[in-house]
């Protein structure tokens, strides 16, 4: 069964490239052996940068299931996911994650990522784009007032 669900995706990321709707990546989200959602690599068609395939699959997912983590959920994507969609996916807390292509073959297509993983290594100032802290202290209020808050939803 878990074959089909791959080659669901892999189907989904030739259908996405030939459509013209973006890159050649697709996810389905599973539970208890069914497809609960798909997504598809849109970001050319909706000029939106994070609309990766295991964002929308995982945004898809959670609004049908009424929630926001993905507990007994798995994910099966075309390709391995990127930096962006790995940070969606430890979000999300699926049980597990399979994947097809590597990111080294996404690498060769013109999809590389190396240069995200390299950033994150630099300190804030000397990254491409820089990153600069501000205002601090005034930024920890809402944090104290999330600690102070009796009915919050912990994540």
């Amino acid at each position: 069964m878990p074959n089909s669900f791959m080659q669901e995706a892999i189907k989904r990321a030739v259908e996405n490239v030939r459509s013209g709707r973006g890159g050649p990546f697709a996810a389905v989200v599973v539970k208890e052996g069914r497809i609960i959602a798909a997504g598809t690599n849109c970001v050319t068609s909706t000029n939106d940068p994070t609309a990766h395939a295991e964002v929308i699959a995982i945004r898809e997912a959670c609004r049908v299931l009424g929630t926001f983590q993905l507990t007994g959920c798995e994910i099966y994507a075309s390709c391995e996911p990127c930096p962006m969609c790995l940070g969606a996916v430890y979000w999300a807390r699926p049980e597990r994650v399979y994947f097809a292509a590597t990111s080294g073959d996404a690498a060769a297509a013109g999809f590389d990522d190396s240069f995200i993983y390299g950033e994150l290594k630099r300190p804030h100032p000397e990254r491409r784009i820089p990153i600069e802290p501000m205002m601090r202290e005034a930024a920890l209020e809402p944090f104290r007032e999330w600690e102070q808050k009796s009915d919050r939803i912990r994540y």
